[in-house]
């Protein structure tokens, strides 16, 4: 691990059947050769449309298949991770490329949590579970919780303490309100902050955007406001960092 790491970021991926998965082996490509120190993907790896509450009045909701939910993310990691498995064969000790690999889990990935509090599935509890997420050697953090990494407070995203709701506005807005620095998804668009304190410190606030080529039906029009891509955080430490962002158009034409 270098004394100040580098962080990959990895936005909503809203992984479900029969969409273009594509530009997770172009970042598996990427990732083998840049080796990042940090693989962070910041939530919504699984999008679980077969649990989804916002859908569940709409036509054609009844033929949604949990299990070809469940199916699509675990094969789009097995994608993702196919190059960095193809590099590491035979090498060993520090030739092996081994990040540390974080997921902090996100409302759509949730969704099998909100399916199982409902008291009127609860004979589906042991049918319906997060266990069911292949994500052997990623470290997995709870929905809304935070994990820090150099100084950086990552979760899908943040709340108002008042209302219990996604903390609202744009990037510096909520740099200013939670005063510190923080990475988080959940809100497709991207976004980014910095603020130098009284004591010369340096916070920043990174909205990540998505990272998935299909196009979301309740997205509607905002749709054409997402950014797609992924992010580089370059020589963290305390919450400051340099900052790269790689559009998934630029990884799908050099690394596939």
């Amino acid at each position: 691990m270098s004394k100040y790491p580098t962080i990959c970021v990895i936005p909503d991926t809203q992984v479900k059947a029969d969409v273009p998965l594509d530009h997770l082996e172009a970042l598996g490509n990427y990732l083998v050769e840049k080796q990042p120190d940090y693989v962070v993907q910041i939530g919504d790896w699984y999008d679980m449309p077969s649990l989804s509450s916002y859908d569940e009045k709409k036509a054609g909701f009844e033929t949604r298949d949990y299990k070809a939910d469940i199916d699509a993310g675990n094969e789009a990691m097995r994608i993702l991770e196919a190059p960095i498995a193809a590099y590491n064969k035979g090498k060993r000790g520090k030739n092996r490329y081994e990040p540390k690999k974080i997921m902090t889990l996100g409302n759509h990935d949730n969704r099998i949590n909100r399916f199982r509090e409902d008291a009127i599935n609860a004979r589906f509890r042991n049918v319906v579970t997060q266990k069911d997420f292949e994500l052997d050697g990623w470290q997995v953090v709870p929905f809304l919780k935070i994990i820090r990494v150099c100084g950086i407070h990552m979760s899908h995203y943040f709340y108002a303490q008042q209302s219990g709701r996604p903390l609202g506005g744009n990037a510096q807005y909520k740099l200013t309100k939670l005063k510190f620095s923080y990475c988080m998804g959940h809100v497709q668009e991207m976004g980014i902050a910095s603020e130098t304190l009284n004591n010369g410190n340096t916070i920043r606030g990174l909205m990540a955007g998505s990272f998935y080529q299909h196009k979301e039906e309740y997205r509607g029009e905002q749709n054409s406001a997402e950014w797609q891509g992924i992010h580089l955080l370059h020589e963290c430490r305390n919450g400051n960092y340099d900052h790269s962002e790689i559009s998934m158009g630029f990884l799908r034409r050099r690394y596939l």
